[in-house]
């Protein structure tokens, strides 16, 4: 079965205009937070959570995406530490049960319905477009 991931941008920082001069970021403390209740959630490791160098949404908080092989990638920003963490996993876990990784709008945690910024087609894939039948 092929990992689900979860990227975190570390460079990320929404608590003011300026990036403080001593860490941690926000997303050094939500990076942190998720991988606490990561392994409370997901016990068989079918979630891989990997901080990135910067996911170019500087302008829009702390910024997650998640992935899988054949599912759509998921952007996620403005995302604050503390209910962004549980949040985020809830949603994986409904990304993980779809078969085909939509996750219908009703049923995205509300603290992410507004910070979902786009869902990306799966790059991957064992159709070639227009051949489906």
């Amino acid at each position: 079965m092929p990992k689900n991931m979860i990227f975190v941008c570390k460079s990320c920082h929404s608590s003011s205009a300026e990036l403080p001069e001593n860490p941690p970021f926000d997303s050094t403390i939500l990076l942190e937070q998720l991988n606490t209740l990561c392994t409370e959630k997901f016990l068989n490791n079918e979630v891989e959570i990997h901080p990135v160098g910067c996911l170019w949404s500087c302008n829009n908080g702390c910024v997650v995406s998640v992935a899988s092989l054949d599912k759509p990638t998921y952007l996620f920003v403005n995302l604050t530490p503390g209910e962004s963490a549980a949040a985020l996993l809830d949603f994986m876990q409904l990304y993980i049960k779809s078969a085909k990784g939509t996750v219908v709008w009703k049923q995205i945690p509300e603290l992410l319905q507004s910070a979902l910024f786009a869902q990306i087609p799966s790059v991957v894939s064992n159709e070639t477009p227009g051949n489906s039948d």
